[in-house]
């Protein structure tokens, strides 16, 4: 059965040719049949942006924006909003930036997977953070960090190991 797009992700790349597995990719994006990826090609100048198109070209729930001046990733990160919020109806609009998570989950590959496997949570994770306002935000407020929830998820489950490391141990010494 095929879900309504509600939320959009947007990705962030610049020169990502070697970290990509475009099959991994594929099939992580079609798996996410609820989210609309925006694939944000910040002036690559390796082979990047013909790896997005082809994601794009086996993907129905992929866009790209082709950036051909290099621009930070905030302004990146704003040009894939504008996109998605003037061509669908999304409720939620996430972005990751890479050049952070790369780093702290090894593979951009693995960051796609997370958010598949988490996309339902990631929904409610922004909705606690739209009550927690108050108030009606613009498109730009709109915008949620999927990183900061990745984050809150492994100190989650930190924790849990900890408490059960320390459950275990309890036992042990009685």
């Amino acid at each position: 059965m095929y879900l309504p797009v509600k939320t959009g992700i947007i990705l962030v790349f610049h020169n990502y040719e070697k970290e990509m597995d475009i099959n991994l990719f594929l099939n992580c994006c079609n798996n996410a049949k609820s989210i609309q990826f925006c694939l944000v090609n910040n002036d690559s100048k390796d082979n990047t942006y013909s790896m997005l198109k082809a994601v794009k070209e086996s993907c129905e729930n992929v866009s790209i924006v082709n950036i051909k001046k290099f621009k930070s990733d905030i302004s990146a990160v704003k040009a894939g909003a504008r996109y998605m919020y003037n061509n669908f109806e999304l409720n939620h609009i996430g972005y990751v930036n890479l050049n952070l998570i790369n780093r702290r989950y090894q593979s951009l590959d693995n960051v796609i997977y997370k958010i598949v496997e988490h996309q339902d949570s990631i929904i409610k994770y922004d909705q606690e953070i739209i009550k927690s306002h108050h108030m009606k935000r613009t498109l730009f407020q709109k915008l949620f960090s999927v990183v900061d929830y990745l984050k809150r998820i492994e100190i989650e489950r930190e924790m849990l190991q900890i408490q059960y490391q320390n459950e275990i141990f309890k036992k042990l010494l009685k």
